[in-house]
């Protein structure tokens, strides 16, 4: 079993930068692909990016290549999603997922993910 804890988000302007972080609980996060996602408000939860279990395979939304970044430290269970030149259309709550223990690839389709936390706000103001 994998809790997820978010923390970080905030308001910031637009073209401001913001990292938003992910506390995992549970000794199987090392062997966990995990992954950011987001959902505006009426909008369905959509993929933002993902890491592999060792933090050396990553992929991403086009809407967010380029300016964010996905990275993990096994050692502390944490999970970590670095934002720069921020636009109000990422405005949504920011979720952090993992995958089951042995699922180590990571992935965009959410319905692979097992495991979610209850989400930060990021608010991009114009």
């Amino acid at each position: 079993q994998v809790q997820l804890v978010e923390s970080g988000g905030g308001l910031v302007q637009a073209g401001g930068s913001l990292t938003v972080s992910c506390a995992a609980s549970g000794r199987t996060f090392s062997r966990s692909a995990m992954g950011w996602f987001r959902q505006a408000p009426g909008e369905e939860r959509e993929f933002v990016a993902a890491i592999n279990w060792g933090g050396l395979s990553t992929r991403y939304s086009d809407s967010v290549k380029g300016r964010f970044t996905i990275s993990r430290d096994n050692a502390k269970n944490t999970l970590y999603l670095q934002m720069v030149s921020l636009k109000p259309e990422d405005t949504a709550v920011y979720y952090c997922a993992a995958r089951k223990s042995g699922s180590t690839m990571g992935s965009s389709d959410k319905n692979l993910y097992d495991y979610w936390g209850q989400g930060t706000q990021v608010t991009v103001s114009s």
